[in-house]
C-alpha cells in the first residue's frame, strides 16, 4: 500500500484528493481480502484426541512404534533424532541446514508441566545443545541410565509430543503464504483447508510438516529448491477429484527432486523408498 502513502504525502489539491479516494478504495478491497483470508487461515484446530491418534501413526512412521526408536542417530547425520517425531537436537558446533526441533519441544513440555529429566535441566537448562558430540559417542552411551531415562521420558510424553506437532501445523499456513502473491495465497489456503477438513488429509498435513517442515526455511533447500509442505501444495492442481492422491503424487515429486538436488556424499537416494512408503500411509485410516 505504499502508493497510498505517497498520494497522501503529495498534497491536498482536488486532483490529489481524487487520486487518494481511488487508491483508498482499491486498498480497502485489498485489506478486506486479507481479513477474509486470515479468517480462513486460522480456522484449523486439532483436538487432543485427534492429535494423539495421529501422533501414534507418526511414532510408527518415524520409530516403528518401538521404544528404542525414540532415541536415534542416523548415519551420515551430525545430530540425533529424538521422540515420536524424531526431533533434531544439535551438538555444539554441529548446526546444519535442518530446523532444530528438540529444544522447542522441551520448552513446550515445560509449559505442560511435564517432568523433565534432571540431567537435561542441569546440563542445559535452556536446552541449547546436545550432550553427545557424535554418533559413536551417542551409541556408546545408548544403554546408560540417562539414555534409558530419556527414552522413558519420551515415551511417557508421547501424547504431548503429538499436540506439539499438531500445534506446529496450526501455525504453518500463515508462515507459508506470507510472501506469496495474492493469487497463490488463495490457492494454497483453499488447498490446505480442503485437506484439513478430511481426516486423512489432516493426518497427511500434520505428518508431512513434521516429516519435512513447512518449506519456508531458506536453509532447508538444495539448489534453491525446498521440499516442505509449501512446495507440495504449490505443485498440486488447483482443483482435484481426489485430493489425497494429488497430495501424495506432489509429495513424491518434491522428495524425488530433493534427492536429485542433494549433495552426492549424503546418499539420500537410500531414503527415497522409505519416504514413498510413508506417503502411501496417507491413503489408509
Amino acid at each position: 500500500m505504499a502508493e497510498l502513502a505517497d498520494a497522501l504525502d503529495s498534497g491536498s489539491s482536488r486532483g490529489n484528493s481524487v487520486e487518494v479516494q481511488v487508491l483508498l478504495a482499491a486498498n480497502m478491497k485489498k485489506l478486506l481480502w486479507f481479513v477474509l483470508l486470515a479468517a480462513k487461515t486460522y480456522a484449523i484446530s486439532v483436538s487432543p484426541e485427534t492429535a494423539e491418534q495421529i501422533g501414534a501413526k507418526i511414532w510408527i512412521n518415524e520409530c516403528g512404534g518401538a521404544l528404542v526408536g525414540l532415541t536415534h542417530w542416523g548415519e551420515n547425520e551430525n545430530f540425533p533424532s529424538l521422540g515420536i517425531g524424531h526431533f533434531i537436537w544439535y551438538p555444539a558446533g554441529k548446526q546444519d541446514r535442518f530446523v532444530e526441533g528438540f529444544p522447542p519441544l522441551v520448552a513446550y513440555l515445560k509449559t505442560q508441566k511435564a517432568k523433565i529429566p534432571v540431567w537435561i535441566q542441569t546440563e542445559c537448562p535452556q536446552c541449547p545443545q546436545c550432550p553427545w558430540s557424535n554418533r559413536k559417542e551417542f551409541y556408546a552411551d545408548f544403554h546408560s541410565p540417562r539414555m534409558k531415562e530419556l527414552r522413558q521420558f519420551l515415551y511417557e510424553t508421547r501424547h504431548l509430543q503429538a499436540l506439539f506437532i499438531a500445534h506446529r501445523l496450526e501455525k504453518a499456513l500463515p508462515q507459508m503464504i506470507e510472501s506469496l502473491s495474492p493469487k497463490e495465497r488463495e490457492k494454497i489456503t483453499v488447498t490446505f483447508n480442503q485437506l484439513a477438513k478430511d481426516p486423512q488429509g489432516l493426518y497427511a498435513l500434520i505428518d508431512y510438516v513434521n516429516f519435512k517442515g513447512e518449506g519456508t526455511s531458506l536453509t532447508e533447500q538444495y539448489k534453491g529448491q525446498g521440499w516442505g509442505l509449501l512446495q507440495v501444495l504449490q505443485l498440486m492442481p488447483a482443483t482435484s477429484k481426489n485430493i489425497i492422491d494429488d497430495f501424495i503424487a506432489s509429495a513424491k515429486t518434491v522428495l524425488t527432486r530433493r534427492v536429485q538436488n542433494s549433495p552426492p556424499e549424503r546418499d539420500e537416494a537410500r531414503w527415497l523408498k522409505g519416504w514413498t512408503n510413508r506417503l502411501e500411509t496417507y491413503k489408509t485410516p
